[in-house]
């Protein structure tokens, strides 16, 4: 559509937990080892979330940068979406319990669950009421407190994991920038392989659920594998059509954070040399919906990420869902009155 809006991010921020927790700190508490861990993942420490700080307190914290960096207010955003696989409860949503946070008096909000996939899934859900005229600025966060789902006792998948938030402010921006094409997909028959089991209808919170380790991450790590170096390429290769994009002229790949074996995989399938993959997983581990967020943030900070680069986002997660989205960056793309 010739006169389409162009939607960007005008402003993203992340917050991390200052706790650390290397390999060698869980040696002492499972059956594992610096080496293997870092072998098979790529991950060498991860962060874990004061035990006061739940995932709304981080989605408001990465939000709040988010807003600086955008110039603009609380009271600005038209609607809230957080996307998260660990809410602070059923309900109230989580972004509900942000708004009140920032004092977003004027913003709808809801909380998106994809998976790790969670972020993308709402930057082009987040997309399309601006498209449409409906709001001006929507706040995006992809935020997980997985320290707090996560089985210590289960060296498979405990060491994966990590948390943090990251949020993006969308708006409309000059045309030929933000996104340029996406891809977003789903396939319910693999949901088994990546889930929480209880607590929910299916499986209500009882002595047995408990005592079975029901309320944890359960992980089927062979077929979530498989799934993730299929999906990421193909996803990225059908975002990149649909924007019309060669896989060469991205400057700037920046993958799911959830195993480096995944993302090598992945820059081979798109023939996208290792300089142009941001990569900090050795660092934050697999933070789910939050993993991408941090890490278009931190490669801002690192210089990696300059005006008129073209970024390709790629997302993969439990549901089984995967997203891919291609933005043309630059902050130099002022938001349209």
């Amino acid at each position: 559509m010739q006169n389409e809006k162009s939607v960007g991010i005008i402003g993203i921020g992340c917050y991390l937990p200052e706790k650390i927790v290397t390999n060698k700190d869980l040696e002492k508490i499972v059956d594992t080892n610096d080496e293997w861990i870092v072998e098979r993942t790529g991950i060498r420490e991860r962060r874990i979330a004061d035990p006061s700080i739940a995932t709304s307190d981080q989605a408001t914290f990465a939000a709040q940068k988010a807003l600086a960096d955008a110039g603009i207010t609380a009271e600005e955003i038209d609607l809230i979406i957080v996307a998260t696989a660990t809410p602070d409860m059923f309900f109230p949503a989580t972004a509900c319990l942000v708004q009140n946070n920032l004092k977003a008096v004027n913003a709808a909000a809801f909380d998106l669950a994809a998976g790790c996939t969670g972020f993308v899934y709402g930057l082009i859900t987040g997309a399309q009421f601006i498209k449409t005229g409906l709001y001006k600025h929507v706040l995006v966060i992809g935020a997980e407190t997985l320290s707090r789902i996560a089985d210590w006792t289960d060296r498979s998948t405990c060491v994966l994991f990590g948390d943090g938030a990251g949020a993006a402010v969308l708006s409309e921006v000059e045309s030929g920038y933000g996104i340029l094409g996406c891809n977003i997909g789903a396939d319910g028959s693999g949901g088994e392989f990546l889930m929480l089991p209880a607590g929910g209808s299916r499986m209500p919170t009882s002595e047995e659920s408990l005592s079975n380790r029901k309320h944890y991450i359960h992980m089927n790590g062979n077929e979530v594998f498989k799934f993730a170096v299929k999906i990421m390429g193909e996803s990225a290769l059908k975002a990149l059509e649909n924007a019309n994009i060669s896989t060469d002229e991205i400057d700037l790949f920046i993958p799911h954070q959830a195993n480096m074996r995944i993302i090598t995989s992945a820059a081979k399938r798109l023939k996208a040399p290792m300089e142009k993959v941001m990569i900090n997983v050795d660092r934050y581990g697999n933070t789910a919906a939050a993993s991408l967020p941090i890490a278009l943030r931190e490669a801002i900070d690192e210089g990696r990420v300059k005006d008129g680069d073209v970024l390709l986002m790629v997302g993969f997660g439990a549901g089984l869902t995967w997203a891919s989205c291609v933005l043309k960056w630059g902050k130099g793309a002022k938001p349209v009155a």
